[in-house]
């Protein structure tokens, strides 16, 4: 008996299939989708395709994909599940990391390639409505491109409209990820190799025992990292909110009673004795 679908947004899951030498074109596909290069890639090498167990233990870890493409380009893929506000940020310290890690000690600088980070993002973070957003070093009055060297990508998959035209590879893909048990990919497998493929593989996972197992250890882990993220959003919300109530409190203390600065702030009589 077929079991559901395994959530492609999971990076456990995304990996297996995105980043598997048994499926180079699902990610050549992909790729070319994102990149939409002058010549498209015939070929990648995918560098990190070891799913270690301390990744699916550590809830800080990062189950991303790295290749190298025909194009003489290193890639880092990225899926992000919930926002944790810094995602322009850490995407340049990555892409500066991969940029530097490339030389070694005497080598010169134009042995540097082409550096590209992809972030797919489940939720929305760029202030406009495109669900995909590419990003170069340009000039700022002229626009004038200074090199293409660093390009930098978000796609943000609730940002895809649902009357989008999935005969866009990109608009294609980010439906497979948004939800491969649609009928818009179910007639997408039915005309593109690739996201068949990518289904296949990914039925294949979901009854798998073994790979649920994981999935399953793998949600739970980032379950809770999110918990702990909106945790530590909720504590700083409200060492704000007491701050301010003591701000206040501290500028009533000449004018006004403890009690009254008690009925107006919310603070306790006794943590109003603490300020005077």
């Amino acid at each position: 008996m077929m079991k559901g679908l395994l959530d492609p947004k999971i990076d456990f899951v995304f990996k297996n299939i995105f980043g598997s030498t048994n499926h180079p074109r699902v990610l050549i596909s992909f790729l070319n989708a994102i990149l939409k290069p002058k010549y498209l890639i015939t070929k990648v090498k995918i560098q990190n395709t070891d799913i270690e167990k301390h990744f699916l233990d550590d809830k800080f870890s990062r189950l991303d994909v790295k290749a190298k493409t025909s194009n003489n380009e290193i890639i880092n893929i990225e899926i992000q599940l919930k926002n944790e506000y810094n995602m322009i940020k850490r995407s340049l310290y990555y892409w500066s990391k991969m940029y530097e890690e490339q030389l070694n000690e005497g080598e010169d600088y134009s042995e540097l390639k082409r550096t590209v980070c992809i972030n797919i993002l489940n939720f929305k973070y760029l202030k406009n409505e495109r669900f995909h957003n590419g990003y170069r070093l340009k000039e700022t009055e002229t626009n004038e491109e200074l090199s293409d060297v660093c390009e930098i990508h978000f796609i943000e998959i609730p940002k895809l409209k649902e009357n989008s035209d999935e005969k866009d590879m990109l608009m294609a893909w980010t439906e497979f990820l948004k939800n491969p048990e649609s009928e818009k990919v179910r007639s997408l497998e039915m005309s593109i190799d690739e996201i068949r493929e990518a289904k296949d593989e990914l039925i294949r996972l979901s009854n798998d025992d073994k790979q649920r197992q994981l999935y399953d250890m793998r949600a739970k882990i980032l379950k809770d990292k999110i918990s702990a993220i909106n945790k530590a959003k909720r504590d700083g919300i409200e060492k704000g909110i007491r701050q301010e109530k003591i701000n206040i409190a501290k500028n009533l203390l000449d004018v006004l009673d403890n009690k009254t600065i008690a009925l107006k702030t919310g603070l306790t009589i006794a943590e109003i004795q603490k300020l005077r």
